[in-house]
């Protein structure tokens, strides 16, 4: 049973804004999963009619093999939103006291369970001070914490470290890691695309309320290939056969310089002989894999 599931999901608003158009998408259990877009491609609002803030329009969905709005299925989830307010007025423990309260949990499931999710966010020092004290990166940390509180079976995250610095998210990281280990699922939704690199299993793109890539990151990657080329004595029919073995190829302004897109590396070899037997002198050859941003950039300016 996937963690998330949703089947032709569709948001439309009164002014006939289409924010989510026929999203499918299927996040399995244990899985760190990516849910990336550029603004307004409608990510925030398939996240607010996972947790049931936002009406569907059509489709259906199911959290944890329930449908959205499922009581038993909101108790086992965990969220920190992207623009949160919290009691400020509050220290950590009392904030974090009060929202384990709002989730149903014992006295006794508090006492144990508030001390140790402020260790896990690296706040454990700073339990009795009040959230007005804290700084944008320590109080995204206690809204994390708010978020695991429940020991939640699923958890979503939105931007979860965008005020951190880079001590930080390696904290969030090493967080999140520990996290799948225990079995949970974790949405995350973040801008800071060497971050979702880094952690993701699976990513889905969003653009304009669809989805337009998803998958395993190494398999997203894998194609196309680039491959950065300074050959000497080029010539006009050199040219011509490199372009039938490529996907693009530009020559810079030196007339030496060759960028070149190649499916998979394993092409490699047949560029070299191509130039070779056309009198071409190659000086240096380096091959380089699209990056997570560069997939991401080149899929949003597509169009």
């Amino acid at each position: 049973m996937p963690a998330i599931h949703t089947e032709e999901l569709r948001k439309v608003y009164r002014n006939g804004f289409v924010a989510v158009d026929g999203l499918t998408l299927s996040v399995a259990p244990g899985q760190i999963f990516g849910f990336l877009g550029p603004n307004g491609a409608g990510k925030t609002t398939t996240i607010n009619m996972l947790l049931a803030n936002v009406r569907p329009t059509s489709g259906s969905a199911t959290l944890l093999g329930h449908p959205i709005g499922n009581q038993n299925a909101r108790r086992r989830l965990g969220f920190l939103p992207e623009k949160f307010q919290f009691h400020d007025f509050l220290t950590a423990t009392e904030f974090l006291d009060l929202h384990g309260v709002l989730y149903g949990m014992s006295s006794r499931e508090r006492k144990k369970r508030i001390p140790e999710v402020l260790d896990l966010v690296g706040l454990s020092g700073r339990s009795k001070s009040k959230i007005s004290e804290f700084s944008k990166g320590m109080q995204q940390r206690v809204g994390i914490a708010q978020a695991l509180l429940n020991n939640p079976d699923l958890v979503i995250l939105d931007e979860p470290t965008s005020a951190l610095d880079p001590l930080g998210r390696r904290d969030v990281r090493d967080i999140v890691r520990h996290l799948k280990e225990q079995g949970k699922t974790v949405l995350l939704n973040s801008h800071l695309l060497g971050e979702i690199e880094l952690t993701c299993d699976e990513i889905a793109i969003m653009k304009r309320g669809k989805i337009v890539r998803q998958g395993r990151i190494p398999d997203l990657l894998a194609a196309p290939s680039q491959v950065t080329m300074i050959i000497r004595s080029i010539t006009d029919k050199l040219l011509v056969d490199l372009r039938a073995q490529t996907h693009a190829l530009t020559v810079a302004a030196d007339n030496e310089t060759v960028e070149a897109a190649i499916a998979t590396q394993e092409e490699i070899p047949a560029l070299v002989e191509t130039i070779v037997k056309n009198g071409g002198r190659l000086m240096s050859l380096v091959p380089r894999q699209e990056s997570l941003e560069d997939l991401f950039i080149r899929i949003v300016e597509e169009k």
